[in-house]
């Protein structure tokens, strides 16, 4: 398996977003914004905790660096929509997504580093994948805010999944194809909850 282009980031994916899900989301807009501002502070958390846990790898970090501040202007940008919007801000529980990804890395080095880039990779291939179905289908301005940040998530998924090779070159494929195959089965399943990375609506 090649790493994709940066336009090109679906290409990790093994699942295709469910037509339902995307229905909703146009529908339940606000919704949707407000756990996309929980999900730009998390990806931008994701990165700090990925530089906090491999302060070694100096080339992993100086890109984490840039992501990171990358991420955080993204919320900031989120949370400007919201006040245009007349969107409020509301805490939200954690959807299972996340959770369960996380539930499937390894617990010890060097694979844990693996699952950890990986992970990240198709979390942001998703995003990249959702923004561009999203995009043409909201109004202005969020839907040309969404076609910007596709190319942005495309080129973040692209990334993690370049450092993941340069750290297991020999093991990264397989493991990418047991790791999306779960990605998959959570972005398309039934799911109670709506959220950014749910699976389909009940």
């Amino acid at each position: 398996m090649s790493i994709p282009a940066a336009q090109d980031a679906s290409g990790l994916l093994r699942a295709a977003t469910p037509r339902s899900w995307v229905n909703a989301a146009v529908e339940r807009w606000p919704e949707l914004l407000t756990d996309h501002a929980n999900c730009e502070k998390k990806a931008a958390s994701t990165a700090l905790a990925l530089m906090f846990a491999y302060p070694q790898d100096r080339p992993l970090a100086a890109e984490l660096s840039r992501l990171a501040r990358e991420e955080l202007r993204h919320f900031e940008q989120v949370q400007a929509l919201m006040l245009e919007l007349g969107v409020p801000f509301a805490r939200q529980r954690p959807g299972r997504y996340a959770a369960a990804l996380r539930a499937t890395l390894a617990n010890a080095d060097p694979a844990r580093k693996l699952d950890l880039l990986l992970t990240a990779a198709l979390i942001e291939a998703r995003s990249c994948e959702r923004f561009a179905l999203l995009a043409p289908r909201l109004p202005s301005p969020l839907g040309a805010f969404y076609s910007r940040l596709r190319e942005s998530e495309a080129r973040h998924a692209a990334r993690y999944l370049e450092f993941a090779r340069g750290c297991a070159p020999l093991e990264w494929s397989r493991r990418l194809e047991e790791l999306a195959a779960c990605e998959a089965a959570l972005a398309t399943g039934a799911d109670p909850e709506f959220r950014f990375h749910s699976g389909a609506p009940l």
